[in-house]
């Protein structure tokens, strides 16, 4: 397709209310979208009500010791989908409770319609798995924990 007649595409977006097109010339394909323009929403001023006796202040409690997770996490290394198993019928590639070893396949992240077999980089139990079957995964987000 003509640069040319992307640039009057662009113009052509720009000066409507389109939010997406797309042009299919034979084989030859461009889609154009706008960018989202969504301010952040703004937050509300706190309302102070008028009280009028003081409020008893709340003793502090103890500060709660953050949970410690220890083992290791295999994680996404991409953008995609992440699956448990490699067909709807088949049974999961790992288990809780499971032993595996380094390189041992742990699931698959499809991303662009490719399916990528995701190996362990550890030895040892399957302590968790963290993604759901079928939910998007974001690049380095935790997906098994290996202790």
């Amino acid at each position: 397709m003509d640069i040319r007649k992307v640039k009057k595409l662009i113009e052509l977006l720009e000066t409507s209310d389109i939010a997406e097109i797309e042009i299919k010339e034979g084989e030859e394909a461009v889609r154009i979208s706008r960018a989202s323009r969504i301010s952040p929403p703004i937050a509300a001023a706190p309302v102070v009500a008028a009280a009028t006796a003081p409020a008893p202040v709340p003793e502090p409690a103890a500060p709660a010791a953050p949970a410690v997770e220890t083992g290791n996490v295999v994680d996404s290394p991409m953008v995609g989908t992440f699956y448990r198993a490699p067909a709807p019928s088949s049974p999961p590639y790992v288990e809780l409770g499971q032993q595996i070893k380094e390189g041992d396949v742990i699931g698959i992240v499809e991303a662009m319609k490719m399916m990528n077999q995701i190996e362990s980089e550890f030895s040892g139990v399957v302590d968790a798995i963290l993604v759901e079957d079928g939910k998007p995964v974001e690049f380095g987000q935790p997906l098994v924990r290996i202790v």
